[in-house]
């Protein structure tokens, strides 16, 4: 198999490393990822200036863009192959309920789904980073899984592992997105030259964490693999403003 890898934590990252090393065992494997830490980029492209890619000494390119750039640059210019599948992450924190709107972890496997590719993105689900290894085992699991029946067509994951040594981690299930309550909000403060600035507050609370959702599956050890889609119309609606269009 032919793997394409990328993140948003940057080329450096050890969650990247570990997702590299894991499945160099099954194929070959590319690595395009950010030249820096990216996170929450969500799904956008950089049109606004060219991008350039550049190989590291451990032979991975890095791209000064966005996660979507670099999926996007690798499968329609860079490589020479297409990729049986890509692989992102794996991401240093979760990425469950609202929050896969901002991830760029999950906005670049979203664009190799768009490109008609089987995406997975890979989230270790805890801010300590100490078991990469853990979602590295799952990782193992979800490709030996693809090569004994292989998706008949492009398919897009979220994958949130606890972050836990190997041996505590409970089943793979099924899940859907959680939801939380609204964000916090930002944080002001002062620049050296009396400016006022902004931070972006904490993310809020919780709310739908539910047994058959990611959040409660992951609080209770298990691995989360919730199936996305892009198509964001509303259809519940459609009747509603059509009607309201017409009064």
């Amino acid at each position: 198999m032919k793997f394409l890898l990328s993140n948003d934590d940057g080329y450096s990252a050890p969650g990247l490393a570990m997702l590299a090393q894991t499945l160099a065992r099954y194929g070959d494997v590319v690595v395009v990822a950010p030249e820096q830490d990216r996170s929450g980029a969500s799904n956008s492209l950089t049109l606004d200036r060219p991008l350039t890619a550049r190989q590291a000494a451990n032979g991975f390119y890095y791209v000064n863009g966005t996660p979507t750039d670099c999926v996007h640059l690798a499968v329609t210019g860079l490589l020479d192959f297409k990729p049986d599948m890509i692989f992102t992450g794996i991401n240093h924190g979760p990425n469950m309920g609202d929050d896969t709107l901002y991830s760029g972890t999950v906005a670049a496997a979203t664009e190799g789904f768009m490109l008609g590719i089987p995406s997975i993105a890979v989230s270790l689900a805890g801010h300590s980073g100490r078991h990469f290894a853990s979602a590295g085992k799952v990782v193992e699991q979800l490709v030996e899984r693809c090569q004994a029946e292989p998706f008949a067509q492009a398919v897009l994951l979220n994958v949130n592992v606890p972050d836990a040594p190997p041996e505590t981690l409970g089943d793979i299930r099924v899940t859907r997105l959680g939801r939380r309550h609204a964000a916090q909000p930002v944080i002001q403060s002062k620049n050296p030259r009396g400016e006022t600035i902004y931070w972006v507050g904490p993310v809020g609370a919780v709310q739908d964490a539910g047994p058959d959702t990611d959040f409660g599956c992951v609080a209770a050890g298990q691995v989360s693999v919730t199936p996305l889609m892009l198509d964001l119309t509303a259809y519940g609606q459609l009747d509603r403003i059509s009607t309201w269009l017409r009064r």
